[in-house]
């Protein structure tokens, strides 16, 4: 069972996460990461933050402007969505952070803020990795499921339509709605591309980082995680056979999946092995 929380960072501005207690004696924190068009509550998700919530306490969260209000199943707030720049996701990622080191999750557990874990997603995934780099002494390793690397996700076609009309939209094909795009989020990676550069800041890394993809993930991130190895060859890449990009799961959940097993598994042995 998880603990549902919300903290207001500001006016129409709010963080909603779920805590699964670890089991067991908390050996730590892991932070659960969302991608691009993802949400808490979507699949696989709730089943991560149970399976894992073994010897870990479990926090996974909705970013405070990927589009999902309360009724945490539904893209009711577009408005914010347009607006979900990188330069927020991190924001919000600290914001988790410093109330689990802070002890001030409205949560009547201790916590163990010293040994954090980021395990993202996707986008999620770049954004942890982004933030590991600037906070080195904080996260203790990045586990990176089917993630980026790099953080412009836009085709040409859209960040034209950003520049010259101010917004542009992506189609999600579960939901039938048209997702806007404003141009701040082009202005965000344009004026932090350096901050951003996965695969250049990659290479002087200290924290220890694992990539778990599926052998049926996009073409692109399969590629994108060749480099980072390439760049950075102390980085694991696990390959998990026949998963694509959610290893099998769906939404709503239908249960759980070889892949998706595997995934979980090499999650464990990574955190353990830096927990020994």
């Amino acid at each position: 069972m998880s603990t549902p929380f919300q903290i207001k960072i500001e006016e129409n501005r709010v963080l909603r996460g779920n805590l699964y207690p670890s089991r067991n004696q908390s050996r730590g924190t892991l932070i659960v990461c969302h991608g691009f068009k993802g949400f808490k509550d979507w699949g696989m998700f709730p089943y991560i933050g149970e399976t894992l919530a073994e010897d870990l306490d479990v926090i996974t969260f909705n970013f405070s402007f990927n589009g999902v209000g309360e009724q945490h199943l539904d893209f009711t707030e577009l408005d914010k969505f347009a607006q979900n720049t990188y330069a927020r996701e991190l924001e919000d990622i600290d914001v988790v952070v410093k109330a689990v080191q802070m002890k001030k999750l409205p949560i009547d557990k201790h916590m163990n803020g010293d040994q954090l874990f980021l395990l993202g997603h996707s986008r999620g995934a770049g954004v942890s990795l982004i933030y590991s780099f600037d906070h080195p002494e904080t996260v203790k390793g990045v586990i990176s499921w089917n993630g980026i690397t790099n953080v412009d996700l836009f085709t040409k076609e859209q960040k034209e339509e950003m520049k010259q009309k101010g917004i542009s939209y992506v189609y999600n094909g579960r939901t039938k709605q048209q997702m806007p795009l404003n141009v701040e989020i082009l202005e965000d990676i344009q004026k932090n591309s350096e901050k951003y550069h996965i695969l250049e800041r990659v290479k002087s890394t200290q924290t220890p980082v694992v990539l778990i993809q599926g052998t049926k993930d996009h073409d692109r991130l399969i590629r994108g995680s060749k480099q980072l190895v390439e760049n950075n060859p102390d980085i694991d890449w696990i390959h998990i056979p026949e998963g694509n990009h959610t290893f099998n799961a769906v939404h709503p959940f239908q249960g759980t999946t070889e892949p998706l097993e595997q995934a979980i598994h090499e999650t464990k042995k990574f955190i353990y092995f830096i927990l020994k």
